[in-house]
């Protein structure tokens, strides 16, 4: 087993890398790379459920639940109950954290130039990973 043949360690490398390059220019609007993802769905969505926020970035409750308190200590979000469903927590975008979408959107125009892959190959990139995470999702093997 040699590691140049196996398809974990590009994936791995890639992923690694990508997330350290946003680190820089994520540390100045004061968000963590996985934070941003969150911050991405809540500036798309404005409000959504834990559980539904969650299940789009592919993070659990033990890790989102504090990701969305250090958030909601900064200002950017709040959560609540539904009060149609207690068992529901909604999490809403506050003002301050819809204003931070501004400032973000220099970090992702930055981001599609570090691949350095057209934009025919970008897209094959994103239609195949995601291909790959539905199998996986999906328990295929």
């Amino acid at each position: 087993m040699r590691l140049e043949d196996q398809l974990c360690f590009p994936l791995y490398s890639c992923s690694k890398e990508v997330i350290r390059r946003y680190r820089e220019p994520l540390a100045r609007l004061g968000l963590t790379y996985t934070q941003y993802v969150v911050m991405m769905v809540l500036w798309e969505c404005g409000q959504i459920t834990e559980r539904d926020l969650g299940r789009k970035v592919h993070l659990d409750s033990g890790t989102l639940a504090p990701l969305l308190k250090r958030l909601e200590g900064r200002g950017l979000v709040r959560r609540a109950r539904d009060p149609r469903d207690w068992r529901r927590l909604r999490v809403t975008l506050t003002q301050e954290g819809a204003d931070l979408e501004a400032q973000a959107a220099d970090v992702a125009d930055a981001t599609t130039d570090w691949l350095g892959l057209t934009s025919e190959e970008e897209t094959e990139l994103e239609t195949l990973l995601n291909k790959a995470i539905d199998n996986l999702e999906r328990g295929m093997q």
